[in-house]
C-alpha cells in the first residue's frame, strides 16, 4: 500500500503504528532502523536522515503516515490527499473485518440451528434432545448455566428437563403463578426478560435471594408453540446465566435463542403428542385385555352339554361392562341359570360384576333355593354395593325338567320370559327389589310350570331394548323375533335377535346381553 502511494506521488511513503510507547513501521517494507518522535499535529519531524512529514490517518487510532524525499511544500500539499486515500483504505479494512466477524457469528448461529434441527429430527424423547440442546446453546451464547423448563399442564408447574452448570434434579419445579420467579413471569407474559447489569436504568426482576451466580446478567426466553389455525401458547422457558466473557447478553444472542426456542416448542408439542399416543395405545391394550378377561369370566355353553341347550351374547358398550350371566349343573338334570345387570357400565360396573360372578359361583352351587342364593349374595356384596352406591337387577332360576317346573327369584330384573313352544310369551315378574336396594327378608321366590324340550327361558338386559319410540328396538320387537325363531336352536335365536337389534340401534348406549336356554 505504502509503496504504491509512493510510486503515484513520487515520494517515499511509510505507515507507522503507535504501540503505546513508540511508533513502529506497519506493514511490508524495509525498517529504516529508527522511530520518529510522535508529534502532536501533522508536520515536519526530525529523523536521523533529515526531516520527514508525519501526519495521522483519519479515524484510524494510532496510525500515522510519513512522507519523505520531497520538499516541505510538496509534502504539505500531498498530506491531505494521502490522508483521504488512507482513510478510505482503513475504513474498507474495518468494514471487511466487521463483515468477517458478522459472517463468523452468523455461521455459528446457522450451524447451531442446523445442529438442533438434526437433534430434534432424530429423537422423539424430549429429555434426550433437551440435554444436547442446552449444551449447544450454552456454548454458542457463552453461558456457564443454562436450563430448559417445560410446562406440566396437569399441575401448572414448570419442570426442569435439562440443565447445564447445575443438576436438573436438584432444581425443584416452579409454579407458574410464582411472583418471584423470572421463568414463571416469562411463561405468564410470553415475552423475553433480559437483565443487563451494565445498564443503570434496568432493575433485577428476579428473586432477591442469593443464588451464587458468577454474574448478574441473565436471559430468559419463552418457548412458544402455535398450532395450525390457533394462537401461540407458551409451553416452556429457556434460561441462561453466568456469561463466560463479560456480563451482558446481546440482542443478537436473544434473537438466536428465540429461534432455538421456536424449534424446541414444536419438539415439545410433538413429544407430548407421541407420549399421549403411546399412553392411548397402552390404555387401549389394557382395555382389550380387560375386555378379554371379563368375557372369560362368563361360562361357556359347553358347561351344560347333555343337560341343556344354551346360547348367550354379552356386549359391553365400553371395553368392559356390568352385564353378566352364569349357569350351573345342580345334579339330577337340574340347571341353575343367572343373569344380571349392574346399575352402571365401564370399569366401576365391571369390578362389581366380577365380585358378583365370584359370589354367584360360591352360592349358586350350594343347592339352595333361588331366594336363599340371592340372600347369600346380598350378604356377601352388601358392603361393596353400599360403598359404591350401586345396585344390580338379577334373575336366578332353577330348571327341573323331571319335575316340569322353573323355580326362580327375580330381584328387580324386568326382562325375564318363558316362551312356550306354542302360545304367547309369559313374563316372569319380579319377586323383590334389586340387590343393593332390597333387604334379605324381601327376597322371595316364585314357580311356573315347564315343558322340557319345548319351552325357552329368555333373559336379557335393558341395554338391548329401548322403550323410547317406535323406531327403536323395543321389547315387543325382541319378543316377536324370538317367537319367530323359537323352534330353532338357542344359538340361532340369539344371532337372529342381535342382527335385528344391531340394525335398529347401531350405536347402543348401554351394555347388551341376551341368554336363551332350552332344557
Amino acid at each position: 500500500m505504502a509503496d504504491a502511494l509512493g510510486a503515484l506521488t513520487g515520494a517515499r511513503v511509510r505507515l507507522w503504528r503507535y504501540d503505546g510507547r513508540v511508533l513502529r513501521v506497519f506493514g511490508a517494507g524495509a525498517d529504516p532502523g529508527f522511530s520518529p518522535p510522535l508529534p502532536r499535529i501533522a508536520g515536519l519531524v526530525p529523523t536521523p536522515t533529515g526531516s520527514s512529514w508525519l501526519a495521522p490517518v483519519p479515524e484510524a487510532n494510532g496510525f500515522w503516515f510519513e512522507i519523505d524525499g520531497v520538499t516541505e511544500a510538496r509534502a504539505a500539499a500531498l498530506s491531505p490527499q494521502l490522508a483521504q486515500v488512507l482513510y478510505v483504505f482503513f475504513a474498507a479494512e474495518r468494514e471487511s473485518a466487521e463483515i468477517t466477524d458478522e459472517l463468523t457469528s452468523r455461521y455459528e448461529e446457522i450451524d447451531l440451528l442446523y445442529a438442533i434441527s438434526e437433534i430434534l429430527g432424530h429423537t422423539v424423547k424430549l429429555e434426550e434432545a433437551a440435554h444436547t440442546i442446552v449444551r449447544e446453546v450454552a456454548d454458542v451464547v457463552g453461558a456457564r448455566r443454562a436450563s430448559i423448563m417445560v410446562h406440566d399442564e396437569s399441575t401448572s408447574l414448570l419442570r426442569t428437563v435439562a440443565a447445564r452448570g447445575f443438576s436438573a434434579g436438584g432444581h425443584g419445579p416452579v409454579r407458574t403463578d410464582d411472583r418471584t420467579s423470572v421463568a414463571a413471569q416469562v411463561f405468564r407474559e410470553q415475552r423475553i426478560i433480559v437483565r443487563d447489569p451494565t445498564d443503570p436504568l434496568t432493575h433485577n426482576p428476579g428473586s432477591p435471594a442469593d443464588r451464587n451466580y458468577k454474574g448478574e446478567a441473565f436471559l430468559s426466553i419463552p418457548i412458544l408453540y402455535a398450532a395450525p389455525g390457533a394462537g401461540s401458547r407458551c409451553v416452556g422457558v429457556i434460561n441462561l446465566t453466568d456469561r463466560i466473557v463479560g456480563d451482558t447478553f446481546t440482542s443478537g444472542e436473544a434473537k438466536l435463542v428465540s429461534a432455538v426456542a421456536n424449534q424446541i416448542g414444536a419438539a415439545i408439542e410433538n413429544a407430548r403428542l407421541v407420549d399421549r399416543d403411546l399412553r392411548r395405545q397402552r390404555l387401549q391394550r389394557e382395555l382389550e385385555l380387560a375386555h378379554d378377561l371379563q368375557l372369560k369370566l362368563l361360562p361357556s355353553p359347553a358347561v351344560l352339554q347333555g343337560d341343556a341347550q344354551v346360547a348367550a351374547i354379552c356386549r359391553p358398550v365400553d371395553s368392559v361392562g356390568g352385564d353378566f350371566y352364569s349357569f350351573t349343573r345342580l345334579g339330577g338334570g337340574r340347571v341353575g341359570v343367572m343373569l344380571g345387570d349392574v346399575s352402571s357400565h365401564g370399569f366401576s360396573a365391571a369390578l362389581v360384576m366380577a365380585l358378583v360372578m365370584s359370589a354367584a359361583g360360591i352360592h349358586a352351587g350350594a343347592g339352595s333355593t333361588p331366594d336363599e342364593v340371592l340372600a347369600a349374595m346380598l350378604e356377601s356384596l352388601g358392603q361393596e354395593l353400599a360403598s359404591t352406591e350401586m345396585f344390580l337387577s338379577v334373575f336366578y332360576g332353577v330348571l327341573d325338567p323331571k319335575q316340569g317346573r322353573l323355580v326362580y327369584a327375580n330381584a328387580g330384573h324386568p326382562h325375564a320370559y318363558r316362551v312356550p313352544g306354542v302360545g304367547e310369551p309369559e313374563r316372569l315378574p319380579t319377586t323383590a327389589p334389586p340387590l343393593g336396594l332390597a333387604s334379605a327378608e324381601s327376597l322371595k321366590r316364585n314357580q311356573v310350570r315347564w315343558t322340557p324340550g319345548e319351552d325357552l327361558l329368555c333373559l336379557w338386559t335393558d341395554g338391548l331394548v329401548d322403550q323410547g319410540g317406535s323406531t327403536t328396538f323395543t321389547e315387543e320387537r325382541l319378543l316377536a323375533e324370538i317367537v319367530r325363531h323359537r323352534a330353532e336352536a338357542p344359538e340361532a335365536i340369539v344371532d337372529a335377535v342381535f342382527a335385528v337389534a344391531d340394525a335398529a340401534t347401531p350405536k347402543p348406549g348401554d351394555d347388551r346381553t341376551l341368554l336363551v336356554m332350552r332344557i
